[in-house]
């Protein structure tokens, strides 16, 4: 990772000639991977990753030549300093990233299977203000908006900004701005009960007042992307038409579930896809891979979403899958990403299920 660097060379710095397709707005972060089978609290070696859900589909869409700008907050150290010089060489426009002279970056602890499975495990780091992604502030965000949902054809978020008062108002006002520039939502669930809760499970579910304020974004999204544990804990269901059919938008949703097949309801059509079978180094980042595969193809394509066709459908999902699957063979989330050739070439030479 970068040294600690001066101020102005962590500044957000020219935005990319092409105007952003996709805004990304939440978290970037580091997640420190524990030894396989160990615990990152306490075991080594370490290996420290960029990360964050928003922040790697950002990176995604640019190694795959979707322009997208990441929406968030930083601290001004290290971690702070490594993002800047990363999403200056993918291109990411950063004209709406902020900067925390108090409060630090995050460091996620993850522990890792023997099959290369995470689970989140805490946090390192907080110099007792916590972190500077939790004080995104809606006021800054306001400023930097307006150019950015001009150009753009979708902006993606998940829970985690709703779980710190600041960050949640950031995310609710980029969601109204969103929606009256007609912009549409994807909705990343990616629950994480440790950002909530540090001391809570990481396996449990959200409880009914964490479910309450997690509504409004199932309730706006066109586009719903969760993992089956995520559509059973919030719909009490993992059939993708029926969760679509609960909201009133009438989202399209895809349900995913590690290795088992993905599950989809996409323009009025239900398909299932086998899950890629590939060696597996870290899955850490591989289902925002996936989410930067769908947005990349349905910024190319549009209809996608509305149109049923079986057989295009099919093809977006693979497409899609496929990133998530490049992204398992590698450790941590970004530096694995592919690029649409290395996507093409995967998928002339392998097969599903």
């Amino acid at each position: 990772m970068a040294p600690d660097a001066p101020e102005q060379s962590i500044s957000s710095g020219p935005a990319p000639a092409s105007a952003p397709q996709v805004l990304c707005l939440g978290e970037a972060l580091v997640d420190r991977l524990g030894p396989p089978g160990g615990d990152p609290a306490r075991d080594g070696p370490c290996d420290d990753r960029l990360g964050g859900a928003p922040a790697n589909v950002a990176c995604a869409l640019a190694r795959l030549g979707t322009p997208g700008a990441f929406l968030g907050r930083l601290g001004r150290d290290a971690i702070g300093a490594a993002f800047a010089q990363l999403f200056a060489e993918r291109g990411v426009d950063t004209s709406a990233l902020q900067w925390d002279g108090e409060r630090p970056s995050r460091v996620v602890l993850v522990r890792r299977d023997t099959r290369g499975e995470r689970q989140f495990g805490g946090f390192a780091g907080d110099r007792g203000a916590g972190f500077a992604d939790q004080a995104l502030a809606a006021a800054e965000l306001a400023a930097a908006l307006g150019p950015l949902l001009a150009g753009a054809r979708w902006l993606l978020v998940g829970t985690i900004p709703l779980a710190s008062p600041a960050a949640a108002s950031a995310l609710q006002l980029a969601c109204r701005e969103a929606a009256a520039a007609g912009v549409p939502l994807a909705l990343d669930v990616n629950w994480r009960p440790t950002f909530w809760d540090p001391a809570a499970d990481p396996a449990a579910g959200p409880t009914p007042a964490q479910a309450a304020r997690i509504q409004p974004l199932l309730g706006q999204a066109a586009l719903i992307k969760c993992a089956r544990e995520e559509a059973h804990w919030l719909f009490g269901t993992a059939d993708p038409a029926v969760v679509s059919a609960a909201l009133p938008q009438r989202p399209a949703v895809l349900v995913t579930d590690g290795s088992a097949p993905l599950r989809w309801w996409l323009g009025g059509s239900a398909g299932v896809l086998p899950a890629f079978r590939v060696p597996v180094v870290d899955t850490t980042g591989a289902g925002d891979a996936f989410t930067a595969g769908l947005l990349h193809r349905l910024v190319a394509d549009p209809a996608l979403l509305s149109d049923a066709s079986s057989d295009r459908d099919l093809e977006l999902m693979r497409f899609a899958g496929a990133c998530g699957a490049l992204v398992c063979q590698g450790a941590g989330a970004i530096d694995p990403q592919p690029t649409r050739a290395r996507v093409r070439a995967f998928l002339e030479h392998v097969s599903s299920g």
